[in-house]
Order: C-alpha cells, then sequence, then structure tokens
C-alpha cells in the first residue's frame, strides 16, 4: 500500500475518531451552556444572534395625529394623502387644529 493511501486511511480513523468524541461531548457542553443562559439571563442578542427577518408586509405605521378638522362635520385629516372633498381647493389655515 502507498503511503498516500495509509495516510488517507489514516485520516479517515481519526475523523472517526473525532466525530465520535464529540458525539460524546456534546450533551454535557449543551446542558454546560444552557446553564449558563439560565444563571445569566442571556438572550439570543446578548449571544450575538441576528433576530430572524420577519416576512410578509411590514408592519402599519401608526397613524398620524390629525392636522386639519372640518367646522361642519367634525371629520379630520392628517394632511397626507389626497385631501377630502371638505377641504380640496380651499384656504387650509381656516381648517387647522389648534396645536396643544
Amino acid at each position: 500500500m502507498s503511503q498516500y493511501a495509509e495516510l488517507k486511511a489514516q485520516i479517515a480513523r481519526l475523523q472517526a475518531q473525532a466525530d465520535e468524541a464529540r458525539r460524546t461531548e456534546l450533551g454535557n457542553v449543551i446542558e454546560e451552556i444552557r446553564g449558563k443562559i439560565a444563571e445569566y439571563g442571556l438572550t439570543a442578542q446578548d449571544l450575538g444572534f441576528a433576530v430572524a427577518a420577519r416576512r410578509g408586509r411590514p408592519p402599519k405605521k401608526a397613524p398620524l395625529p390629525p392636522r386639519y378638522q372640518d367646522p361642519k362635520s367634525g371629520n379630520t385629516w392628517s394632511g397626507r394623502g389626497k385631501p377630502p372633498k371638505w377641504i380640496a381647493g380651499k384656504n387650509r389655515e381656516r381648517f387647522l387644529i389648534e396645536q396643544v
């Protein structure tokens, strides 16, 4: 048998030994880590793990406070988007809500 083939066989045996040693030690290591996490109250963020990105639509933003109010109906408008009929084409200063 060539020296190369012997070295490859030795590598395979050592890899099998390393895999077996890892399997036997893994349970103890996990238990030890869990104990430390519980003892210190660590979170995934504390340990540097990224929070999984949310899928789907982004959450809705909080509505803006109203800036304009119709004195007749009491309807309000934030000033964003298409203006409602009661304010369209009129002087908006008349409809401003007093800021406290």
